[in-house]
């Protein structure tokens, strides 16, 4: 499994300031923070992967650093990547993981 550690830890220290459960998982070959089962945003090598509503896919794509999810080699519906330079503040990470819980919760 690949995945950036320090990534995941900036991750968890983030997930703290949130009253919800999250899990993690392994998943794409990386890891993958779920809430009640739904994934919001992972960890592929060092990019991010995160879940977002379909509403806002446009804007974040035209952002730099942020791309299609394409693991598939086809780009996958309501999923970015995020290349390292995208979030490197924590208010950068924060914002990918607020759009990965945001799915989430319009998805249970």
């Amino acid at each position: 499994m690949a995945f950036n550690n320090f990534t995941a830890i900036r991750i968890r220290e983030q997930l703290e300031l949130f009253a919800e459960e999250f899990s993690e998982k392994k998943m794409f070959g990386g890891l993958a923070f779920l809430h009640h089962g739904k994934m919001t945003i992972g960890i592929i090598k060092n990019d991010l992967a995160v879940r977002i509503i379909q509403d806002k896919m446009d804007s974040e794509l035209a952002k730099p650093y942020v791309r299609p999810m394409d693991f598939t080699k086809r780009p996958m519906k309501e999923f970015i990547y995020v290349s390292p330079e995208g979030f490197k503040s924590e208010a950068e990470l924060m914002h990918y993981i607020e759009l990965g819980l945001e799915h989430a919760k319009n998805n249970l």
